[in-house]
């Protein structure tokens, strides 16, 4: 990989880690609701498990999708439902004092697990496979992984980090719920290019 392409690839690992998106909306949320500490294997989670899924689909689980295109098609509705479920859930978070009593955070297999059905992750993915190691070298798919391992946990603790220093004014009720619900037509409004 020439130096040209390296700086290019690691643009594009920062630029779509760091926007928005189903994975920085939820750890932004649960930033706010849980904090920082308890957040960490959600980040844990969302970077390692993107990695993970940059190398299979590196190698070949692309080429699935191309033989039977259905499978894309039904992986897309599960993507989207289980994402509205997501923002059900985030929309009718409990606030901070009764998350810490009752409530959790996703977990690292949790996060790990919803890269698959992540409509802006398997985008990512695809894009950076197909750009960033067409010859579908095992050297340049791991490399590819690896840049985005590099630079996808710091974006996505970036979102936590925000959404931790914004407990300061969710101090009540309201606040949290109107937040909450912000976050949740957020993640909605960002299927709309898997919709349309």
């Amino acid at each position: 990989m020439t130096f040209e392409l390296f700086l290019a690839l690691a643009a594009f690992a920062f630029v779509t880690s760091i926007t928005p998106g189903p994975n920085n909306l939820m750890l932004m949320a649960s930033g706010a609701n849980f904090g920082f500490r308890r957040t960490i294997p959600h980040m844990l989670g969302v970077a390692l498990g993107f990695v993970f899924m940059v190398v299979l689909v590196g190698l070949g689980l692309a080429q699935l999708f191309d033989a039977y295109p259905l499978s894309h098609t039904i992986l897309k509705v599960l993507s989207v439902a289980y994402l509205l479920y997501l923002a059900w859930k985030i929309a009718n978070s409990a606030p901070p004092s009764e998350v810490a009593k009752s409530g959790t955070p996703m977990t690292f297999i949790q996060a790990a697990l919803f890269q698959w059905v992540n409509p802006k992750a398997w985008t990512m993915a695809l894009t950076a496979v197909s750009v960033y190691a067409p010859s579908q070298n095992f050297a340049a798919i791991m490399l590819v992984a690896a840049i985005f391992g590099a630079i996808n946990l710091p974006s996505v603790s970036t979102w936590t980090v925000l959404g931790q220093q914004m407990r300061r004014v969710l101090t009540n009720h309201t606040r949290l719920r109107i937040f909450n619900i912000s976050m949740a037509l957020l993640l909605v409004g960002s299927l709309a290019i898997v919709v349309v």
